[in-house]
């Protein structure tokens, strides 16, 4: 006798298998979704302000300026220097002879020192075969060892460049033979070529020169003016030398 064949079970929950699978992988879904929504704000702060600016033109400098800002040691002091009670500069004359400029200066730089703005001896002038020599010293615009413009010296520089007549000029830093060697400044060649341009900024900040018009150099101590044998001499060759040529700057070729 054969056997009896029995209906063969049907299971009606497979389709469980498949669901949870589904559900499985909304999960996973959703925990992307939130992982994402938790990410850097920092980041999506950079990335937002990357977009903006590729996408907006570049100035870099503003309309009306004819050089950078300053940024560097001199920055603070410009930003918080407040010039009290200053002179107004006396108004320069094109065609007047070197003479007569370098008599018009003293005047405003005697009228500096009464008022306190100028220690007396800090700026010393003299006709040279390159042109009027204004030679501002250390002691009255810069700390030892410094390229950084005393705050309270920074209106005078303002008024005497304010006042100087058009033409070529070239600044030039000098020290003393006393050997300088720290964190800034490895030698007198950069302490000089530091502070004479930290000089020549200012004056392009705060005067209408035209930047063509303008050099600037570092000079260590191989152009001295006086002895170094003595304190008096060092004194006089710790210098910034602002020179009204008598000729135009020669342009590189």
């Amino acid at each position: 006798m054969s056997k009896k064949k029995h209906p063969e079970h049907v299971n009606h929950e497979r389709w469980l298998v498949s669901y949870a699978d589904f559900i499985t992988l909304l999960f996973a879904f959703f925990v992307v979704l939130f992982a994402s929504s938790q990410s850097d704000k920092k980041k999506q702060l950079k990335l937002s302000e990357a977009m903006q600016t590729a996408f907006t033109p570049l100035g870099t400098f503003d309309a009306h300026s004819r050089i950078p800002p300053l940024t560097d040691i001199n920055a603070a002091s410009l930003t918080n220097s407040t010039p009290a009670a200053i002179v107004p500069p006396l108004p320069s004359t094109s065609n007047e002879t070197l003479e007569q400029t370098e008599a018009r200066l003293r005047k405003l730089i005697d009228e500096q020192v009464a008022s306190g703005g100028i220690p007396p001896g800090g700026i010393a002038m003299r006709i040279t075969p390159d042109g009027l020599v204004i030679s501002l010293h250390e002691a009255g615009f810069f700390p030892s060892g410094s390229a950084e413009i005393r705050p309270a010296s920074i209106p005078m520089i303002s008024i005497l460049a304010n006042t100087l007549p058009s033409g070529p000029l070239r600044v030039e830093g000098h020290t003393d033979n006393v050997p300088i060697h720290t964190a800034q400044f490895a030698s007198n060649w950069e302490l000089s070529t530091a502070r004479s341009t930290a000089i020549a900024r200012l004056m392009l900040e705060r005067a209408p020169i035209h930047p063509a018009n303008l050099a600037a150099a570092g000079y260590a101590e191989f152009h001295p003016i006086a002895s170094n044998t003595t304190e008096d001499g060092r004194t006089q060759n710790r210098r910034v030398d602002i020179i009204l040529l008598r000729h135009p700057i020669a342009a590189p070729r």
